[in-house]
């Protein structure tokens, strides 16, 4: 985790380049991508809290007409990566898409002289396209915070006269701040990581300033200099993320309490409440998958299923079934280290191991590639020395170096996925199996694997769906000519025939759509 952060700030501070090139970038780069950066951030986070506090509020508070399914179908659009949805909203919103085409036909009008109809390739339709599909991170949250809560201080609230609008307002969001916070730094953080859209929806961020810095002008030290710029952000959205959550605890009057008895809605009320919960489903998942099948369907692309897609998905496969395998084991030996041992130190060192979650691709890829080029040369020059091989670059040119970075971003859902298997496990089963003369892998192999392993399941499954959409390390240390699903999807889009990757689009959505009904449904099943 360390290494690659500490080889970026040594590149962006080292070389002459270096020094020559931060006026430029400061000068004319840097103003714009904080600009756009600031402003995305702050409007997607903004229509993430109202859509996922909203809909949380309504679906754990009231009783309407679908709310059962409406409470799991609200995490179906985590399913979607934010560059795919970018490109099948501007596909479908653009000239010669369904919705203008249906317009022209039932109007008479030819051009866009005749008419005005909005662009999404710009910051606000940006910031409406990666809402609809991030704001998941927060309804999971508050959901789950206002689940739990128990049903004595709403009711006390209720039963002291409090209107629906006073208790959310000074019962409900108060008591949800932790864990909006929470929700909206993993919404920021998704925010900062993405490249796709925000190149493909026309906003000049940091990330995207990053990729044409590196790839299209071919400097690594403007680059880094770009990436230590955003880190700064990134480690500043932490703080304010532990500063707004503070030190709050909440004590609950029973050790079980009984759930909310959520209020009936009946008439107008009840269909307001539906439609409020309907409309992020339908234009965050519904919408979007539809219009990809129908794609794939009019246009034939089913023939596309052959030998190339297979191979394809297979790369995707194997480089996000090997990372999953080295998260969990890595994740079952940091969370056992961090339970079992008793030194101090091994706590804080789990949390470092677990920060790579909030650097994003760009980031991480670039601070990668420095040291693990410098190995690949040294290990060639050491094979020609000693044995006049010419081995290459075995981690770049093997997909190693890949595979390493999908490690260290998703090695945090490992070590949490395991540690809240482990903390099923009580202790004193532990201090038992110890007693009768059972030592450490004995104890990992017969008691915490077979009493965590759903736990870490899921935690794998989430581990490979996440490398699977990721998009930005793919792209910078994928070895050449070595393509997966992410990177050909965004190859047609770039080219402008998004269509044509219309298959390999859907297949990524449904790797996530499974991931995304467990979730959902362990999740209101904690709720329940």
């Amino acid at each position: 985790m360390l290494l690659p952060l500490l080889a970026l700030v040594a590149t962006a501070l080292s070389s002459r380049q270096a020094a020559e090139i931060w006026p430029h970038l400061a000068a004319n780069v840097l103003p714009t991508a904080l600009v756009q950066t600031s402003l995305l951030l702050v409007g997607i986070g903004t229509a993430c809290a109202v859509i996922g506090v909203g809909t949380a509020w309504l679906v754990t508070q009231y009783d309407f007409p679908g709310r059962r399914s409406l409470e799991w179908l609200l995490v179906l659009p985590l399913a979607l990566p934010t560059y795919l949805t970018a490109y099948i909203y501007v596909e479908f919103l653009g000239f010669q898409g369904p919705l203008q085409s249906a317009l022209r036909a039932a109007t008479g009008w030819r051009s866009l002289r005749d008419y005005w109809f909005p662009d999404p390739r710009n910051l606000p339709g940006a910031i409406a396209i990666m809402a609809i599909v991030l704001y998941p991170y927060v309804y999971l949250s508050t959901r789950a915070l206002f689940s739990v809560q128990g049903a004595s201080i709403v009711e006390a609230a209720r039963n002291l006269g409090a209107a629906p609008g006073r208790l959310f307002w000074r019962i409900g969001l108060p008591l949800a701040r932790p864990a909006l916070a929470a929700g909206l730094t993993l919404v920021l953080l998704e925010t900062l990581n993405d490249i796709g859209a925000t190149e493909y929806l026309g906003v000049r961020s940091l990330t995207l300033s990053i990729y044409t810095t590196w790839v299209n002008r071919g400097s690594l030290p403007g680059a880094a200099q770009i990436a230590c710029v955003m880190l700064l952000i990134v480690f500043a959205l932490i703080l304010a993320e532990r500063k707004l959550r503070g030190q709050r605890r909440f004590a609950l009057p029973v050790r079980q309490p009984r759930p909310v008895t959520r209020r009936p809605l009946h008439g107008r009320s009840a269909a307001l409440a539906a439609l409020a919960c309907v409309l992020p489903v339908l234009f965050g998942a519904a919408l979007p998958i539809g219009y990809l099948l129908t794609e794939i369907l009019q246009r034939g692309l089913l023939a596309q299923f052959d030998a190339a897609l297979l191979r394809l998905l297979g790369n995707a496969l194997l480089l996000s079934g090997l990372a999953s395998i080295l998260v969990v084991a890595l994740g079952l030996g940091i969370a056992t280290a961090s339970r079992s041992g008793r030194e101090t130190w091994l706590k804080p060192l789990a949390r470092i191991a677990s920060l790579g979650y909030a650097v994003p691709g760009t980031v991480l890829a670039l601070g990668l590639l420095i040291p693990l080029a410098a190995f690949d040369n040294l290990l060639a020059d050491a094979a020609s020395a000693l044995f006049g091989l010419k081995p290459g670059l075995i981690l770049i040119g093997s997909g190693a170096a890949l595979v390493i970075a999908y490690t260290v971003r998703f090695l945090a859902i490992g070590v949490s996925g395991v540690e809240s298997g482990l903390a099923r496990v009580s202790p004193r089963i532990d201090d038992a199996a110890r007693a009768l003369g059972a030592a450490g892998p004995e104890v990992l192999r017969r008691i915490h694997w077979p009493l965590a392993r759903p736990a870490i399941a899921a935690a794998g499954l989430l581990v490979f769906v996440d490398c699977l959409k990721e998009l930005p390390a793919t792209l910078l240390l994928r070895p050449l000519n070595v393509d997966t699903l992410a990177t050909v999807v965004y190859g047609h889009a770039s080219r402008g025939v998004f269509e044509d990757g219309a298959l390999a689009a859907l297949l990524i959505i449904l790797a996530g759509l499974y991931p995304a009904f467990v979730l959902a449904k362990a999740g209101t099943n904690r709720a329940g």
